[in-house]
C-alpha cells in the first residue's frame, strides 16, 4: 500500500508523520528547539541547525522504521518567515520569523505612507504588519545592506526544504499571499512593481499551489536524508494552513483554531474580504481565500508560567479546573510578545490585574488560559466584522489536551468546537497534500471524535470579563508603551 510523508517545522518543534493510503499513520517522529531572541522584538531559527538538521533526523528517523513503498512528501513550516540566501540556497543569515518579530516598526510605517494603507488592503488583502515579509527585506536592506546585496533567494520553512530536495526555487501561492506588499490577491501573481520597490532587483520564487509536484528529491538530498531518489515532493505551504488541511477545514464557513505556541484562526472563503485587523490571504486550493487571525503568544505564556512557578502541565491543568470562571477575579492580558491580530500592536505587554496576596499558581494559570480565549473571541468577532461566518469551528494542536482549555474557548465565546480523532497537526496535513497530488481522496482519513458544547450559563458568567479585558488594553496601552520603549531602550538595536 501507498505511503505519504508529511513533515512540518514548527516554532518550538518539527514533527513527521508516515501515513498509508486509507490515513492510517504507522510512524511518528518529533524534534524540539527553540527560537532565538538576540535582541527584543527579534525572533529567528537558525535554517540549518534547526530546519534542515529537524528534517534529517526525523526523515532518517521514519526511513529507519522500515516502512517500504513511499509516495511522495510534503513540507511546511512556520511562516511568513525571511531567509535571506544565496544562489545556492545557502543561507546567508538566521531567518527572521513571522509576526512575532516585531523588528520592522518604522519600515511598516515607512512602507504604509509610501503605498497608502488603503491601497495596500485593497491590493494585497492584508494591512502591513509584523507578519509582513515587505517591512523585514527592506529592514535588511538598512541594516544589514551586506547581506541585502547577497540575496538572491527568498526562502520560507518549507520553500527552502523544496529547494534543499529538489533545487526548485517555488512558493506556494497561499505563503506568498502573506508577503504583504508583494503579492497581488486578487489577481494571485507577484505585484512586480511594488516587489521591485521594496527589494530592488530581488528575483521572487516561481508560483505554484500546495498540491503540486514541483520536484523530486535528488541524489545528493537522498544521501542527506535517507529518502529515496526521485520521490515526488509538492509545494508544501505554511504551517497553520497545512493543520487546516489536517482536520478538513476546506469548505467555505469551515474554520480552524489552532492551540501551539500561539494561536492561530483560519477560515475559508469564496471570495477575498478584506479587513484592517486580519489578514486576507489566498486559500490552500485554486479557487478559495481566508481569513486569517494570529496571537502573538498563548502556549509560549502558559510554558512561561509553568517555568516561572514550577509544577508540570498535568498538575496546572488539575488545579485550574478547580478554580472558577473568572479565576476568583483575575484578568489578565497575554501580550507578551506584542499582539498582533486585531491590533496589531507589537509594543502591547502582558498584564495581570486583581492580584492579592491569596491569588496562586492555579488562579494565575486559569487567567493566563481565560485571557487567551478572550483573545480568541476577539479575533472571531472581527472576522464576523469582516463578513466571514464561522459555521463549523474545528480545534487543533497541543493545547487541545486536557480538555481544559478547550471547555473555556467554547464557554467565552458560546461556540462548540469539534475535536478530531488525531491532533497531530500539520504534518498530517502535509501528508494529506502528498496524497492528493498523487490523485487520493483524503476527506476520510481524519474524522471527528467529540465536540465540546459550551455551557450557555458559564457563557453569560464570562461575559462581564471579556467587557473588561477590552477595555483593559486600551486603559494600560500608553503605559505598555513607554515600559516597551525602555525594554528596547536597555538593548538597543546594532
Amino acid at each position: 500500500m501507498s505511503v505519504f510523508l508529511g513533515i512540518d517545522i514548527g516554532t518550538s518543534a518539527s514533527k513527521g508523520v508516515l501515513v498509508r493510503a486509507d490515513g492510517t499513520v504507522v510512524a511518528r517522529a518529533e524534534r524540539a528547539h527553540a527560537v532565538s531572541t538576540p535582541r527584543p522584538g527579534w525572533v529567528e531559527h537558525d535554517a540549518e541547525t534547526v530546519w534542515w538538521s529537524d528534517f534529517i533526523a526525523i526523515t532518517t528517523e521514519l526511513v529507519a522504521a522500515g516502512v517500504t513503498g513511499i509516495d511522495g512528501l510534503a513540507v511546511s513550516g512556520i511562516g511568513p518567515c525571511m531567509l535571506p540566501a544565496d544562489g545556492a540556497g545557502n543561507p546567508l543569515r538566521p531567518a527572521v520569523l513571522y509576526g512575532v518579530d516585531t523588528r520592522a516598526t518604522a519600515e511598516i510605517a515607512e512602507l504604509t505612507a509610501e503605498f497608502g494603507a488603503d491601497a495596500v488592503l485593497e491590493r494585497a488583502g492584508s494591512p502591513l504588519t509584523s507578519q509582513a515579509v515587505g517591512p523585514k527585506l527592506r529592514w535588511l536592506r538598512r541594516h544589514e545592506p551586506q547581506v541585502a546585496d547577497r540575496t538572491e533567494l527568498l526562502l520560507m520553512a518549507s520553500s527552502f526544504l523544496v529547494h534543499r530536495l529538489t533545487g526548485r526555487y517555488v512558493l506556494d501561492h497561499q505563503s506568498a499571499s502573506q508577503c504583504v506588499p508583494l503579492y497581488d490577491l486578487r489577481k494571485r501573481e507577484w505585484a512586480a512593481d511594488w516587489a521591485e520597490a521594496v527589494a530592488p532587483g530581488l528575483a521572487l520564487p516561481e508560483l505554484a499551489w500546495p498540491t503540486e509536484i514541483v520536484g523530486r528529491v535528488s541524489t545528493a538530498a537522498a544521501a542527506a536524508t535517507g529518502l529515496p531518489a526521485g520521490l515526488p515532493v509538492t509545494t508544501g505551504t505554511i504551517d497553520a494552513w497545512a493543520e487546516a488541511e489536517s482536520v478538513g477545514v476546506r469548505a467555505p464557513g469551515d474554520a480552524m483554531i489552532m492551540y501551539g505556541t500561539t494561536m492561530f484562526l483560519v477560515q475559508v472563503l469564496t471570495e477575498p474580504v478584506p479587513h484592517p485587523g486580519l489578514w486576507g490571504t489566498c486559500g490552500t486550493w485554486p479557487g478559495t481565500y481566508t481569513l486569517a487571525a494570529g496571537m502573538a503568544t498563548s502556549g509560549a505564556v502558559t510554558e512561561w508560567l509553568r517555568d516561572l512557578v514550577g509544577g508540570d502541565y498535568t498538575e496546572l491543568v488539575t488545579e485550574a479546573a478547580a478554580v472558577p470562571a473568572g479565576s476568583r477575579g483575575l484578568l489578565a492580558l497575554p501580550y507578551f510578545a506584542g499582539e498582533r491580530t486585531p491590533l496589531f500592536d507589537p509594543d502591547a505587554r502582558g498584564v495581570v490585574a486583581g492580584l492579592t496576596l491569596r491569588h496562586g499558581r492555579a488562579e494565575l494559570y486559569r487567567a493566563a488560559l481565560e485571557s487567551i480565549a478572550y483573545g480568541v473571541r476577539h479575533n472571531l468577532e472581527a472576522m464576523t466584522e469582516a463578513g466571514g461566518q464561522a459555521r463549523r469551528l474545528v480545534a487543533v494542536g497541543g493545547g487541545t489536551k486536557g480538555g481544559l482549555w478547550t471547555r473555556i474557548v467554547s464557554e467565552v465565546t458560546g461556540l462548540p468546537q469539534q475535536l478530531p480523532a488525531d491532533t497531530v497537526g500539520a504534518c498530517l496535513g502535509d501528508a494529506m497534500l502528498a496524497a492528493t497530488a498523487a490523485g487520493l481522496d483524503t476527506s476520510a482519513w481524519n474524522p471527528v471524535a467529540d465536540t465540546v458544547v459550551p455551557d450557555p450559563a458559564r457563557t453569560a458568567g464570562y461575559e462581564p470579563y471579556y467587557r473588561r479585558y477590552r477595555e483593559l488594553y486600551t486603559a494600560t496601552a500608553e503605559i505598555a508603551h513607554f515600559l516597551a520603549a525602555e525594554q528596547r531602550r536597555a538593548h538597543p538595536p546594532s
